[in-house]
């Protein structure tokens, strides 16, 4: 398939329009609202299936489609595959918002491609704790690089005529009963980190804000977030003029007047659901006011307009023509540049300069150099264009008579296996495959066949299907132990050669696809000895008819064959390592760990890998350990490893990604977006586990490395293994000067520019990160305790040659100097001398210049 997409590949695109608050357009909107009856009001904020608006012919208004989006745009038909791209932690690695805006682009090309007007993305929530199941969709532990990501991205997309649904509003960071808990966190918190990369997007003009699962206890409201009208109406809308609108998390409305007074706009998805069946009823009862109604059906049809899906009379569409997005090298690009280098003791990477050069014996370790772990776990996931493996990539980069040999050495995955049906007959008919029957709830069998296919799921299901039945004797000629057995949710019966393996009378409805049980069950399996009869597999497993979703069942087969002891597989990666010239071991995360609808228990890396890298390390001092994870994890021979890359959720480049950065071809220029712990115990936010139903922010401002920050400044206190901004890259670089600039009043906004001179010292081209840290006037620790200790302010990236000096101007924006007055209910800068600390990383301070603020109003602009 091509990997090349179009921004203009459909007449949606070709009809963009012009920027929102056009007076011209709001009048022909409240136009149409007056024409349209009070049933097609009530049935336009609903959605009319899983994934679509409802249209009215009559007007012109067709379906706005929306599709999942963190990691890529999702077919939602569930039939094309997608341009992966890295995790949303790996594009803010890069700091670079050029890349962001250039990835931006991509989203939009891939949009148009699927046929997606808006795509339910990016996810602004903070990296709060470490242990967070969708830490990995999240860009970062600080608002600002988080925001400043996000905006570039934001805005390309929207640009080219694509909506971009900014999720979730606000305080959903941890999955943990993430339907049912109230993030309690005091109002000064919420403004000064929580709201801030969504004040800063409404600034930028998002068209969509999705409201959280979960729910907020500001101090003076406690609410579940659709129902948070101060939240969401009133500093939302009212206070930060949001025109656009607000969308429902999916199945999260739970009630009608109060979701509607609240200010959510639409409930997704639909028919169904409290909007769908009582919506209407309530208007006409007059519990719900038909003013609020109007607003939202208003808000719809200006993202509509927006997107290309309403025609608006006496309103010129502009047009939205835009160069095309190739995907491949901008992903390659991406996943090189978001690598970081950890550290690199003895100047192993890269290992070779491109093709040239002597012959090269690498040895390719690990069960994720096998099998990368390409993408996190949920609703972000998506079918790939293509996949790249880091063997094939190296061998293809790496010089002529170079050996790639690959072992992978370790086990990381809970489940075994998934089955390979070419080892199954049908018990009833002898033919190959599993055999298949739908069940009615009397137990009769509806319909039946032998299937020779199987991916775990069953979509081709009826409304008055109940259970479908799986039995397929399975061949086991190998000697030794096999492990047979099914992944599943809901009522469930599993039998292995008439043995009961796991058996559960719990109907799952929705909430499994709430808390993603259903994309990573558990297999509960049994041990059979090989022998020529093979073993009976059998099960009996429930049709899930969950609100808002289609109809479904869940039926991992899995299937463990005979082999090597773990013992067997670490000898084997160590003599390979013993081997080489040089190791190269590949450890990780699994879609077990990390994924949408839980949380992780721990921070340690699954199954054998530490003990693999003490191996290696062992066996070949010349190794270099590449780290496949998209969130923190402990790494306890990381003083012992000479060079440890983190190399994230890299997506369908990762082979060619990481074979750049390994050969000389891309520098691995990303710096930590968060704070990697050394110890389990020094986390600041160790566990996202809610106490009677409510997750307390406590730490209050003191979020990620602000936290380390603190502590290490009250005294002696642990280091993490590698502080928030840290990145080598491959070469080295010196900080000349850096100087304040006169205040830009032309702007009118009251921000500080930095303008910081760095010289490339190294011997390789490189890519520099300048970082600005600000530091309160002294005092503030007895005037204002709360206030953090330092702070990120501003950064800008910078290329140069080797002996290059490279000029940058760092702003600085004046929210960075400000905090909240809960008192006032506004803005205010502490006056004083304030430190701007030019920085490598938020522990590796270079030069600083002082800003003295005056007392007195200045400009509150985000």
């Amino acid at each position: 398939m091509s990997s090349q997409t179009a921004a203009t590949s459909t007449d949606a695109a070709a009809r963009a329009v012009a920027p929102a608050g056009d007076e011209g357009v709001e009048r022909a909107i409240d136009a149409l609202v007056d024409r349209l009856h009070l049933e097609e009001k009530t049935a336009l904020v609903v959605g009319a299936s899983l994934w679509a608006t409802a249209p009215v012919e009559r007007l012109g208004l067709e379906p706005v489609v929306m599709s999942d989006g963190p990691v890529g745009v999702r077919d939602p038909e569930g039939r094309g595959t997608s341009a992966m791209l890295p995790a949303p932690s790996a594009l803010a690695a890069t700091w670079d918002v050029d890349l962001a805006r250039r990835a931006g682009a991509l989203f939009a090309a891939e949009a148009r491609r699927h046929g997606v007007d808006m795509v339910l993305a990016p996810q602004v929530n903070l990296q709060r704790t470490p242990v967070g199941g969708r830490h990995f969709e999240c860009y970062s532990e600080d608002p600002h690089l988080t925001a400043e990501v996000a905006v570039a991205l934001v805005t390309a997309a929207q640009e080219r005529g694509v909506g971009m649904c900014v999720k979730h509003y606000v305080a959903n960071d941890s999955e943990t009963d993430r339907t049912r808990y109230l993030a309690r966190v005091d109002e000064r918190t919420l403004r000064e980190l929580y709201l801030a990369p969504f004040e800063r997007l409404v600034a930028a003009g998002a068209w969509s804000v999705m409201g959280a699962y979960s729910g907020v206890d500001d101090g003076r409201v406690a609410a579940p977030a659709l129902e948070h009208r101060p939240l969401l109406t009133g500093v939302l809308k009212e206070e930060w003029g949001f025109d656009g609108l607000v969308v429902s998390d999916w199945v999260a409305t739970r009630s009608v007047a109060p979701a509607v007074r609240g200010g959510l706009d639409l409930q997704m998805p639909g028919p169904d659901g409290p909007w769908g069946d009582g919506l209407l009823d309530a208007v006409r009862s007059g519990a719900v006011d038909a003013a609020d109604l109007d607003d939202k059906v208003r808000r719809l049809l200006r993202l509509a307009h927006r997107v290309g899906r309403l025609p608006l009379p006496g309103v010129d569409a502009a047009p939205a023509a835009h160069a095309p997005v190739d995907a491949v090298p901008l992903l390659r690009e991406l996943v090189a540049r978001s690598v970081v280098v950890l550290k690199d003791d003895t100047g192993l990477v890269p290992l070779a300069d491109g093709p040239a050069g002597a012959p090269l014996r690498v040895a390719l370790l690990g069960a994720h150099a096998v099998e990368p772990f390409f993408q996190g776990g949920g609703s972000s996931f998506v079918v790939p264009d293509r996949l790249t493996h880091p063997a094939d990539a190296l061998r293809d980069a790496l010089p002529a008579g170079s050996v790639v040999d690959v072992v992978a050495g370790s086990r990381v995955l809970r489940n075994p296996p998934a089955l390979n049906l070419s080892r199954c007959t049908d018990p009833v008919t002898g033919a190959p495959g599993v055999r298949v029957e739908l069940l009615g709830a009397d137990g009769t069998v509806r319909r039946a066949g032998t299937r020779t296919a199987w991916d775990g799921w069953c979509a081709d299901v009826g409304p008055d299907d109940a259970t479908l039945r799986l039995t397929a004797r399975v061949r086991t000629d190998e000697p030794g132990t096999h492990e047979l057995g099914v992944g599943t949710v809901g009522v469930h019966r599993v039998r292995v050669d008439g043995r009961p393996a796991s058996a559960a009378d719990v109907v799952a409805r929705e909430d499994v696809i709430l808390a993603s049980a259903h994309n990573h069950p558990v297999a509960a399996t049994l041990a059979v000895e090989g022998g020529a009869d093979g073993a009976l597999l059998e099960a009996e497993l429930q049709v899930v008819h969950p609100v808002g979703y289609d109809r479904f069942v869940r039926g991992a087969l899995v299937h463990r064959l005979p082999g090597p002891s773990a013992e067997d597989e670490l000898a084997a990666a160590a003599a390979a390592a013993r081997a080489a010239d040089v190791a190269v071991v590949v450890v990780g995360t699994t879609p077990e760990v990390e994924s949408e609808g839980y949380d992780r228990v721990d921070l340690a890396l699954p199954g054998t890998q530490d003990a693999l890298v003490r191996r290696v390390l062992a066996a070949n001092p010349r190794t270099v350990v590449v780290v496949n994870a998209g969130a923190p994890v402990l790494l306890p021979w990381y003083d012992d490893a000479p060079a440890v890359l983190w190399a994230w959720l890299p997506g369908q480049e990762a082979g060619t990604g990481l074979a750049d950065v390994l050969t000389g071809v891309t520098e691995p220029s990303g710096r930590l977006p968060w704070t990697l712990p050394a110890s389990a115990e020094a986390v600041p936010v160790p566990h996202a586990v809610p106490v009677g139903g409510v997750v307390d922010y406590a730490e209050r401002l003191d979020v990620g490395y602000r936290a380390w920050e603190r502590r290490s400044d009250a005294g002696p206190a642990p280091a993490p293994a590698a502080p928030f901004g840290h990145g080598l890259g491959w070469t080295t670089w010196e900080h000349e000067s850096a100087v304040p600039l006169p205040a830009d009043d032309d702007r009118g906004t009251g921000d500080v520019v930095v303008r910081v001179t760095v010289r490339n010292t190294g011997v390789r081209a490189g890519r520099e990160v300048v970082q600005v840290y600000v530091v309160p006037p002294a005092g503030t620790a007895a005037a204002d305790p709360a206030r953090p200790v330092r702070w990120l302010g501003g950064f800008a990236v910078v290329d140069a040659a080797p002996g290059e000096r490279a000029t940058v101007d760092v702003r600085v924006p004046r929210r960075a100097l400000q905090t909240w007055d809960t008192a006032t209910g506004g803005w205010t800068t502490p006056p004083g001398t304030y430190r701007l600390v030019v920085s490598r990383s938020v522990r590796d301070p270079r030069l600083d210049v002082e800003v003295d603020v005056p007392p007195g109003p200045l400009p509150t602009t985000p």
